[in-house]
């Protein structure tokens, strides 16, 4: 339920953001509007005799890169656009959140490894425990699993950390498969506002009887939008996923490396 409020709340402020900008991009293009045509007003009194040349002296008011971006996404087909930016939008929620799991979940091992030691050579399992409950992160829960199977011996020890270490592992990567459906899903969506573009650029041909650039390049535009649009997200998402993978990588390797040291304290300290 933590996860699923987590991810809520990231997507909803992604949506916010980027509703935000667009927002903020129409106000900006009212204005500029309002601007261009006050001037031009002004020019063909003061100078009525000459209003070519005044235009021609206008500086040209060039467009942003959100503008712009604005704009191929309107010309793409807002319906397909809209369905890749909701797939660009909660995969990277998901990256987000997992990203924000994954450094809390990060652990000094080191400094864990030395305080669990110093703890059992002075006050044995139970003060141990208590530097694991006191230590958040996955190596912290292994130990304290280990530790309380500790009279049963150390086979049972290495057993338990076996079993619990496999169901941090799923945790740690959990949501991946999302991700990775997002990957998949973005570039087939673009591909199918493709294949919808040229169809649509073929049924002009026909309504019209021509084979003319004005005819076809609405539909061929569309269809190379979208493409483009699919593509971009599905590249956005794949460095975050192995930039996660990378982190998952590195977090299972402590975890292993860490237990080895943990079992050789507890059989160095076997009563």
């Amino acid at each position: 339920m933590k996860k699923l409020i987590a991810f809520l709340t990231i997507a909803g402020m992604l949506v916010f953001a980027v509703s935000t900008t667009i927002f903020a991009q129409d106000e900006d293009a009212v204005a500029i509007d309002t601007t261009v045509v006050d001037t031009t007003i002004v020019v063909e009194v003061a100078q009525p005799e000459s209003p070519v040349t005044t235009l021609e002296d206008e500086p040209v008011e060039t467009q942003g890169f959100h503008q712009v971006l604005k704009q191929q996404f309107i010309e793409g087909n807002a319906m397909f656009m809209s369905f890749v930016l909701l797939a660009l939008i909660f995969g990277l929620a998901i990256c987000i959140e997992r990203i924000i799991y994954l450094n809390l979940s990060t652990t000094n091992t080191k400094k864990l490894l030395n305080k669990v030691e110093t703890a059992v050579e002075t006050g044995g399992v139970e003060a141990a425990k208590e530097v694991c409950k006191d230590t958040r992160g996955p190596v912290a829960s292994i130990f304290f699993q280990g530790l309380t199977r500790y009279d049963d011996g150390l086979a049972e020890v290495e057993k338990s950390i076996v079993a619990y270490g496999s169901v941090l592992m799923g945790r740690l990567e959990s949501g991946l498969s999302w991700i990775s459906l997002f990957i998949a899903i973005a570039p087939m969506l673009g591909f199918m506002g493709t294949v919808i573009g040229m169809i649509s650029a073929f049924d002009n041909i026909e309504a019209v009887g021509d084979i003319s650039p004005a005819v076809v390049a609405g539909g061929i535009k569309m269809a190379l939008l979208t493409t483009v649009f699919g593509l971009i997200v599905a590249i956005i998402l794949q460095i975050f996923y192995n930039y996660i993978l990378s982190k998952v990588d590195g977090l299972v390797n402590a975890m292993e490396d860490s237990t080895i040291s943990f079992i050789d304290i507890l059989a160095k300290n076997k009563k």
